[in-house]
């Protein structure tokens, strides 16, 4: 890939050293502003001197390009933060995306594993190969809703199992502490008395160093197959259903809020559309005025 603008390259610099952000993160940032400072200059000109009609001019090239809804949204949200930060710095006067809209993409809510089937899946039996460890991973994924990053991360030293807490370091670098659940700290306990690790040894060991996500990834797949779950099983259906879960019990956003690390409470909502649809299909179901009639033929 061809080297980005200074100004893109000293944004990039900023989110990676002062912002914390995750190389994956990074990539899509320096690939949609790649994209921008590669129209721009196709059209004769450069980042700091386009417009608002010059950007949406960009997303309806990049409609008629065949991009979705949701890719050009993300597009915007990457110009609109590098905009930001010119207009910070002093480099350019106005932020020329804050006025530019992004076609709606239709809400896609996330799929989720009911109570039965995550029980039958995170009860991985000890004595089966790799069975301690799978057990203490998936019961410690549901139980606390990490993020897979934060998951293969993990030393012993961030664990207290008395205590029932996990510390985990989440996006931004922001840390935060988790409930570790009575099942999750009974498999992990037993699978430190297996390994008997140093305090700051990886909790879960791949070949060199901690499990890669892809490995975990891997497992969880093969997991699922193993216990006859049809759905497309992923190290995030774990974490959305530990928030469609617990939301479903106490109704507090807040608190799932905390607990899943999110900045922004409107990321948490989406979980309160999967509440109301369990609650809707409950009162289809029990209400004697809620079952719709057939009309007569």
């Amino acid at each position: 890939m061809a080297e980005p603008p200074p100004e893109v390259a000293a944004f990039l610099a900023h989110l990676q050293v002062e912002r914390g952000l995750s190389p994956h993160t990074l990539e899509g940032y320096r690939r949609d502003l790649a994209a921008l400072a590669a129209w721009a200059q196709g059209r004769g000109g450069d980042l700091a001197g386009l417009h608002a009609e010059d950007l949406r001019a960009f997303v309806a090239a990049g409609h008629r390009a065949g991009l979705s809804p949701k890719s050009l949204q993300r597009r915007l949200s990457a110009c609109r933060s590098f905009y930001r930060w010119l207009v910070r710095h002093g480099r350019i006067q106005a932020n020329p995306v804050a006025a530019v809209r992004g076609p709606k993409a239709p809400r896609k809510l996330p799929q989720v594993l009911d109570p039965d089937e995550a029980k039958a899946l995170v009860e991985v039996p000890a004595d089966a190969p790799l069975g301690l460890r799978d057990r203490a991973l998936l019961e410690l994924f549901y139980s606390s809703g990490l993020r897979l990053s934060e998951l293969c991360a993990l030393r012993w030293h961030d664990l207290d199992l008395d205590g029932g807490l996990v510390t985990v370091l989440g996006k931004g670098r922001k840390q935060r502490s988790v409930p570790v659940g009575s099942h999750a700290r009974a498999a992990l306990a037993a699978w430190r008395a297996a390994q008997r690790p140093a305090r700051d040894a990886p909790v879960f060991p791949g070949r060199n160093g901690p499990l890669t996500p892809r490995a975990v990834q891997q497992r969880l797949r093969v997991l699922a197959q193993r216990h006859g779950l049809f759905k497309r099983v992923h190290p995030h259906l774990l974490r959305h259903s530990f928030a469609s879960h617990l939301l479903e019990s106490s109704g507090d956003l807040r608190a799932v809020q905390e607990l899943l690390g999110h900045a922004d409470i409107a990321t948490t909502q989406i979980y309160t559309h999967l509440d109301f649809q369990h609650l809707a299909k409950v009162y289809d179901a029990a209400h004697p005025r809620a079952k719709r009639k057939h009309k007569p033929k």
